[in-house]
C-alpha cells in the first residue's frame, strides 16, 4: 500500500503586487501534506491564507498580481504541480483534483442549465458525447441528493436553492472522480439543516470515492463534524497542526484556544464573549465568567405586538390566472422592551420577510403590528414617517448596505439630516463621532470609505447607522452569520452592551442556533411561513415541544464531542 501523501505542500510563499515597487507576502512558507483517503481541514479566519493556498495548489492566482516564490514546492503524487505547462495543470486540476467554491451563485453560470454545466466538465476531460454526458450529469445529481434529477437537470442556478446549488457544485467537483477534493468555505451560509447535510455528503462521496478532502472553513465546530487532521493558520503561517482530538482536546497555541472559545456554545452564556485580542493579551479570557440570565417572566412591558401577521407573493399563471405564495402566514409575536425575541429557520421559512414586512420594505397582505397602541401597517407612508426612525433594520451583507461613494460620516449624517436630528450640522457631527467611539471605532474612520474596512468593521458602521436615528427597535436580519468567530463575538457584545445601554428590543434573525441560544430571551421556530414553536430561549433548546425544531438542534455542529470521527 502507498504510504506516501497524495498532496506535499513545502515552504510555499505567495506573494500578491500592490503597486509597481511592492508586494505584499500573504503565504509565508507554509508546509502541510494531505494523506490519501483522509479529510484534513485548514482552519483560520479571513485574510489568514488558507483559500490563497488552495488556490495556489489549483493553480487559479491570478499571473499579472500573484507569484509563487522559486523555494516552493507543490508535489501531487510525485509530480511537480509547478513544472507543470499550462495545460497539463489544467488537465491534471480539472480530473484529479477539484475543487467546490464558496459561493455557488457566482460560480455558476446563470445563463447554463446545471446539467449542461456538469456535461461540460465530462466533456473536456472524460471526453464522452453529449447523451453520455446528459445521462451521467443526471447520476451525479441523483447521488448528491438532488430531487427529481432527470427534470432538475434542465434547471437553471436562479431556480434552485442555495442547498441545491451547492450541491450541484459537488456534482460537478466529483463528476471526474478526482482523487483530491478541495472544499472552501462550503457550508458559510447555509442553514444548519442544510449545513449537516453538506457535511455528511461530503463524508459519503470521500468514503465511496476513496478521495481526500481539503476542507477549509473559518468555524473550528464544523471541523469535528468532519475533519481527521487539522491545520490552523494566521496572518499567513501555521500556527498548529494535529489530529482533531489533538486540536480539540489539548491545543497549544494560544490562537488556537482562542479560535475554539470565541464561538458560543449550548453549554454555557457567559457575561462577555471573549475575543481573539482576550487570548493574545492574556488578559484572563479562560476565566470563569457570570453567566448571562436570559428568558422572559411574563410582566415586561412590550414594544411591539404583532397579530396574524400574512405576507403572500403572486406570480403569473397561464393568460389571466395568478398563483399565491404566502411567505408569512398568520404569525403572531410579542416583543419585550429591552430584550431579544430570536428568530430562527430553514431558509424560505419567511424569517427574512417577517423583518423586511415589519420595516414595510414588503408591504403585509394580512395582520397587524401594533406600537403604542397603533398599527404602524395601517399607516400611511406620511404617518408612519415619524415611527420610521424608531424602528430600524441591520441587514446581512454590509458591503451591500452601505453606499460605497459616501464616507462613513456621509452615511451617519444623512439618516440624521433626513430626520432631522439634532439642531445643527455641527452637533449631528459631534454625535456621529460619538456613535462612531460606541461600536468601537477611531474616530479617523469618519473620513473613509466603506471599502477602507473589514467585514466586522463594516457591520459595525451599519449599526452606528441604525443608532443615529435613536431607534427603541432593532431589526438584526443575519447581521453575523458571514463573520468570523471572533468578529462574530465582538459584535455581539457590541450588541449586548448598547441593548444594556439604551434598553433597545432586537428581533435578531438567524438560522445559527448556537448564536440565537447565546443572545435571545426567546425564541420563535418558524417553516414555510407559520409559527411552529415560541418559548424562552433555555425552554427551548432544553426541552423543544415540535419535531422540526428538534431536527433543527440536532443539525447544530458541536464540534469533537459530537463528531462521528471524534475516536480518531
Amino acid at each position: 500500500m502507498n504510504q506516501e501523501p497524495l498532496l506535499k505542500v513545502e515552504n510555499l510563499r505567495v506573494s500578491f503586487r500592490v503597486s509597481k515597487k511592492e508586494s505584499v507576502e500573504t503565504v509565508k512558507g507554509i508546509s502541510f501534506s494531505i494523506p490519501r483517503n483522509t479529510t484534513v481541514a485548514l482552519v483560520g479566519e479571513s485574510g489568514s491564507g488558507k483559500s490563497v493556498s488552495s488556490l495556489a495548489v489549483m493553480g487559479l492566482l491570478p499571473p499579472d498580481t500573484s507569484s509563487i516564490a522559486a523555494s516552493s514546492k507543490i508535489i501531487f503524487e510525485g509530480k511537480s504541480l509547478l513544472d507543470m505547462s499550462i495545460d497539463q495543470r489544467r488537465d491534471l486540476c480539472g480530473k484529479e483534483i477539484s475543487m467546490i467554491f464558496q459561493e455557488p451563485m457566482t460560480s455558476l453560470n446563470p445563463v447554463f442549465t446545471v446539467g449542461f454545466q456538469i456535461a461540460e466538465v465530462l466533456r473536456l476531460h472524460m471526453g464522452m458525447n453529449t447523451r453520455q454526458a446528459r445521462a451521467r450529469a443526471i447520476a451525479l445529481l441523483e447521488e448528491v441528493g438532488i430531487p427529481d434529477p432527470a427534470n432538475k437537470v434542465d434547471a437553471y442556478p436562479s431556480q434552485m436553492s442555495g442547498g441545491q446549488q451547492q450541491r450541484v457544485m459537488i456534482a460537478m467537483a466529483i463528476a471526474c472522480e478526482p482523487k483530491l477534493l478541495i472544499a472552501d468555505e462550503p457550508t458559510t451560509a447555509l442553514d444548519v439543516t442544510i449545513q449537516k447535510q453538506i457535511i455528511d455528503l461530503i463524508e459519503a462521496l470521500r468514503v465511496k470515492h476513496k478521495m481526500s478532502v481539503l476542507f477549509i472553513t473559518h468555524d473550528l465546530a464544523l471541523v469535528g463534524e468532519i475533519a481527521e487532521h487539522v491545520i490552523v493558520m494566521k496572518n499567513g503561517e501555521i500556527r498548529e497542526a494535529g489530529t482533531v482530538q489533538q486540536i480539540f482536546e489539548r491545543p497549544k497555541n494560544t490562537y488556537t484556544q482562542a479560535l475554539l472559545h470565541c464561538r458560543p456554545t449550548l453549554a454555557s452564556r457567559p457575561w462577555r464573549l471573549p475575543v481573539i485580542a482576550d487570548f493574545m493579551n492574556h488578559t484572563g479570557a479562560l476565566a470563569e465568567q457570570k453567566q448571562r440570565p436570559r428568558g422572559l417572566n411574563g410582566d415586561e412591558e412590550i414594544v411591539l405586538e404583532v397579530k396574524n401577521l400574512g405576507k403572500s407573493f403572486y406570480t403569473r399563471e397561464g393568460f389571466f390566472g395568478k398563483k399565491e405564495f404566502r411567505a408569512v402566514d398568520n404569525v403572531s409575536f410579542k416583543l419585550a422592551r429591552g430584550k431579544t425575541l430570536g428568530v430562527v429557520g430553514e431558509s424560505g421559512s419567511g424569517k427574512t420577510t417577517v423583518g423586511l414586512t415589519l420595516m414595510r420594505l414588503h408591504q403585509a397582505t394580512a395582520g397587524q403590528a401594533i406600537f403604542e397602541g397603533k398599527d404602524i401597517l395601517a399607516m400611511s407612508n406620511k404617518d408612519f414617517m415619524p415611527y420610521k426612525r424608531r424602528i430600524q433594520i441591520i441587514f446581512q451583507n454590509p458591503y451591500a448596505s452601505l453606499n460605497p461613494r459616501f464616507t462613513v460620516g456621509q452615511i451617519l449624517l444623512e439618516p440624521m439630516l433626513i430626520h432631522q436630528i439634532g439642531s445643527n450640522d455641527s452637533e449631528r457631527v459631534k454625535m456621529a463621532y460619538t456613535l462612531l467611539e460606541k461600536v468601537g471605532l477611531p474616530a479617523i474612520a469618519f473620513q473613509r470609505y466603506p471599502h477602507e474596512f473589514s467585514g466586522g468593521q463594516r457591520q459595525r458602521i451599519a449599526i452606528a447607522r441604525c443608532l443615529t436615528m435613536q431607534p427603541e427597535i432593532l431589526i438584526c436580519d443575519e447581521s453575523v452569520s458571514a463573520l468570523d468567530v471572533s468578529v462574530q463575538a465582538q459584535v455581539l457584545n457590541l450588541l449586548q452592551d448598547l441593548q444594556e445601554e439604551f434598553g433597545l428590543s432586537y428581533i435578531f434573525i438567524s438560522h445559527d442556533l448556537a448564536v440565537v441560544k447565546y443572545i435571545a430571551d426567546q425564541v420563535m421556530v418558524m417553516n414555510q411561513g407559520k409559527v411552529v414553536e415560541l418559548a424562552n430561549s433555555d425552554q427551548l433548546y432544553l426541552n423543544p415541544q415540535q419535531a422540526y425544531t428538534k431536527t433543527l438542534l440536532k443539525a447544530i455542529p458541536r464540534g469533537l464531542q459530537h463528531g462521528a470521527r471524534a475516536s480518531l
